[in-house]
C-alpha cells in the first residue's frame, strides 16, 4: 500500500513586547521564578486586564507579512481548563474572531519547486506559566513569570505532505517573525514552539485520516524526527488492521521516542465563551496603514533584491536573505569589500561553520563584517592566498585583530617575487626527476592534473605563502620549455 502524509502546524510565536498581554509585568527572560508576575497574572480577585497595544501592532504586522486578512473586530474568549501553571483556570485567547484571518506563505523548496501553505488564521493569546521539575524531587515547582506573555498562535491548513515541507515552512515562519522583529525566534527559550498535526491516508484518497498532535517541539531537527516516527507508527497501526486514536503526543529528542500524553480534546471540551472583562477590539484602516508603513523588507523581497543587486545565484541569495541578522551582516560585509559573491561564500562556509561549532548566532560573531570585508580585500589584492586567508580568519575569531594586523604580525604576506618563486620551482624539479619525466611523457590533456603535485610541493615549501598563479605560470614554463 502506498501512503500519503498530511501535516498541519500550530505554531506558538512569543511576541517581543516589554510587558505582558494584559498586565504591566515584565516579559524579560531569565529572571528569578515568580518575580515578574503581578496580581493580574496571579488571577487575584478584583483585578482587570488591560490589552497591550504593542501586541496588536505585532500581530497585524505578522498578518500583513503573510498576505492575510486583518480582523478589524477581534474578540477575546476564555478557554477553560485546569492546569497547575494556569492559576485563572482559563486561558484568555481568541477563537471565533481572531486578529489575523486566512493568508498564505510561499515556500521555495529544493530543486526549484514552490509550495503554497495556507494559513487558516492566527490569534492572540496569553501564555501559561511553567512547571519546574528538575530541582523539586517528588514535587513540582510553579514559575508564573511566563504567565500572561503575549503569543500569536499560527494555525495552518493541512497542506504539507512531508517532514521536509513542514520544516521548510517552520524555517520560513521563523525567518518572517525575526525579520519583522516581532519575536526573537530563540527556540531554546521557548520563543517559538511547534505543534504538529499528522495523519496518513492511502494515496489518491481525498478525505483526511484521524490525526494526532505532537506538542511543543522546539527545534527543526526534533520536528523532522518526530514526524518521521509518527508517520511510521500510524502506517504500522493501519497496516496491522488497527485504528488511529485522536490524541496528543510528546516527543523526547534525547531518547528519540514518543508517547501518548492525553486523548485529544475538541473545542467543546474547553467551554469557550467571550471574556466578560475585555470588550471587542476594533481596528481601523488608519491603524493598519500605520503598521504597514513600519514594515521592514521581508526575506522573500530581500532574496529577490540580492539576486538582482548583487548578481548572486538563487541558492546563495536564499541562504543569505532568509535570516535578517545574516542578511544585514552580508550587506555590511559587501559594503566593506565590494565583493558580493566572495563575501557570501565566506559567510555561508567558514563563518557559518565557526558559529555552528561555537553554538552562537551571527550577532555574537567575534568577526565583524568590516573585519571580514578587510580579509576579503587582502585576498583580492593578492596580499594573501585563499589558504592563508583561512589561517587569518581563525586568528580573527580568537580576537587577534583585523586582517592587516594579523598578516603583518605573523608574516603571512604572499610570496609573489619571481626570483624567489623560480628558486623554489627549480628545487622541486631537481628533487622529483621521476615525476618530471612522467609529466613530460604524458598526454598534454593529462598534464594540468599532474601539475598539482608540483604546486603542492611548492606550497608546502613556502608554508602556503607562494602566489599560486605565479607558481603555475613558472612551473609550466620550466616543465614544458
Amino acid at each position: 500500500m502506498e501512503w500519503e502524509t498530511v501535516i498541519g502546524l500550530e505554531v506558538h510565536v512569543q511576541l517581543s513586547t516589554n510587558t505582558k498581554l494584559f498586565s504591566g509585568a515584565s516579559t524579560a527572560f531569565g529572571a528569578e521564578p515568580n518575580t515578574q508576575a503581578c496580581a493580574i497574572d496571579l488571577a487575584l480577585p478584583g483585578t482587570l486586564p488591560v490589552a497591550n497595544e504593542q501586541a496588536f501592532k505585532n500581530a497585524v504586522k505578522f498578518g500583513l507579512a503573510v498576505n492575510a486578512e486583518i480582523g478589524k473586530r477581534s474578540v477575546f474568549e476564555r478557554k477553560n481548563y485546569f492546569y497547575p501553571d494556569l492559576p485563572k483556570g482559563y486561558q484568555t485567547t481568541q477563537l471565533a474572531e481572531p486578529i489575523v484571518g486566512p493568508g498564505y506563505v510561499d515556500l521555495q523548496l529544493e530543486g526549484g519547486r514552490t509550495k503554497r501553505v495556507r494559513i487558516h488564521h492566527a490569534h492572540l493569546e496569553e501564555d501559561a506559566g511553567k512547571s519546574l521539575h528538575e530541582d523539586y524531587h517528588g514535587m513540582t515547582g510553579i514559575d508564573l513569570n511566563r504567565a500572561g506573555t503575549p503569543l500569536i498562535e499560527v494555525v495552518t491548513e493541512p497542506d504539507m505532505r512531508s517532514a521536509e515541507e513542514a520544516v521548510a515552512f517552520a524555517k520560513q515562519l521563523h525567518n518572517i517573525v525575526t525579520s519583522l522583529e516581532i519575536c526573537d525566534g530563540d527556540m531554546s527559550q521557548g520563543s517559538m514552539r511547534f505543534d504538529v498535526n499528522i495523519s496518513v491516508r492511502l494515496k489518491g484518497e481525498e478525505g483526511l485520516g484521524t490525526r494526532t498532535e505532537t506538542k511543543n517541539l522546539n527545534s527543526f531537527r526534533f520536528m523532522e524526527e518526530a514526524i518521521a516516527l509518527e508517520v511510521e507508527r500510524q502506517i504500522e497501526v493501519l497496516e496491522d488492521g488497527g485504528k488511529i486514536v485522536q490524541e496528543t503526543r510528546l516527543y523526547n529528542g534525547d531518547t528519540k521516542t514518543a508517547r501518548s500524553m492525553r486523548t485529544k480534546e475538541d473545542s467543546n471540551d474547553y467551554r469557550y465563551f467571550p471574556c466578560p472583562d475585555l470588550l471587542p477590539v476594533i481596528i481601523d484602516d488608519e491603524f493598519i496603514e500605520a503598521v504597514r508603513k513600519d514594515m521592514p523588507e521581508l526575506p522573500e523581497a530581500r532574496r529577490e533584491r540580492f539576486i538582482k543587486e548583487y548578481d548572486l545565484p538563487e541558492y546563495d541569495a536564499g541562504q543569505l536573505a532568509g535570516d535578517r541578522a545574516t542578511a544585514d551582516y552580508f550587506e555590511a560585509t559587501v559594503k566593506a569589500c565590494g565583493e558580493a559573491k566572495l563575501a557570501g561564500n565566506w559567510i555561508m562556509a567558514d563563518l557559518s561553520a565557526y558559529l555552528n561549532k561555537e553554538e552562537i548566532g551571527i550577532a555574537q560573531s567575534p568577526v565583524t563584517p568590516v573585519q571580514l570585508g578587510g580579509l576579503i580585500e587582502r585576498i583580492k589584492d593578492g596580499t594573501i592566498s585563499s589558504k592563508i586567508a583561512k589561517k587569518v580568519f581563525e586568528a580573527m575569531t580568537r580576537g587577534e585583530g583585523d586582517a592587516d594586523t594579523i598578516i603583518e604580525k605573523q608574516g603571512l604576506k604572499q610570496v609573489s617575487d619571481t626570483g624567489a618563486l623560480e628558486k623554489m620551482v627549480d628545487e622541486v624539479i631537481a628533487n622529483n626527476q621521476a615525476q618530471v619525466d612522467n609529466y613530460r611523457n604524458a598526454d598534454p590533456a593529462k598534464r594540468p592534473k599532474m601539475l598539482g603535485f608540483f604546486v603542492g610541493q611548492i606550497m608546502k615549501a613556502s608554508k602556503g605563502q607562494a602566489n599560486p598563479q605565479a607558481v603555475n605560470e613558472i612551473l609550466i614554463k620550466k616543465l614544458e620549455g
